[in-house]
């Protein structure tokens, strides 16, 4: 029943990784989790785990955490970087796992002091802790400037006799730029991982 619901979770949150087969375990803004058994389907032609299928599970990772980190905004992989240690061959069972390094920086502009202007007509702008707003004559608008996080993800290969034991096969570092506005015809993504999300 457990691996049922884990497989549901999965196909539910990201269908890429679901149709490789990959199982979230941990989904939370600090920690995304999960196990991929080296099938046929993400292998390369010498039978050992594709360095393709290695970089779409740390961009997912990453990606899924990043937009919980953010209040589930919009967030888009810009960088992904990783390095190959170790194989991990057909039949294999890898632990993946992806933690937060940096928790965002504002990537445009720089720290201003807080300051209105033109508020005696009535509207003006504001700058405040990195938040662009505009007072309008009976609106305020806020305009949140593009954060950049970096996620931390790495992959174990598990010795099948005892699961604590693991060996390190890859090590990635994603950049993701983060709090764009959804668009319309995607405002429901978030309400997926609310649902299956330990916050």
């Amino acid at each position: 029943m457990e691996n049922q619901h884990q497989s549901s979770k999965t196909s539910e949150v990201d269908a890429p990784l679901h149709s490789i087969g990959f199982e979230i375990q941990d989904l939370s803004p600090k920690r995304v989790s999960g196990y991929l058994p080296v099938t046929q389907k993400c292998c390369q032609p010498f039978k050992v785990l594709h360095g393709g299928v290695s970089a779409l599970v740390a961009e997912a990772l990453a990606s899924i955490g990043a937009h919980m980190a953010c209040g589930y905004k919009r967030v888009a992989g810009i960088q992904l970087s990783i390095n190959h240690l170790k194989s991990a061959v057909l039949g294999d069972l890898v632990y993946a796992e992806a933690t937060p390094v940096n928790v965002g920086k504002t990537i445009q502009g720089e720290e201003k002091e807080d300051e209105i202007l033109n508020l005696v007509g009535g509207s003006g702008v504001l700058e405040f802790h990195g938040h662009m707003l505009e007072i309008g004559m009976s609106k305020l608008t806020i305009f949140r400037r593009p954060l950049l996080l970096v996620w931390e993800v790495r992959m174990w290969k598990l010795d099948p006799s005892n699961k604590e034991k693991r060996s390190l096969t890859s090590s990635s570092r994603v950049t993701l730029l983060a709090n764009m506005p959804v668009p319309d015809n995607a405002k429901d993504a978030a309400e997926t991982l609310r649902k299956h999300a330990r916050l």
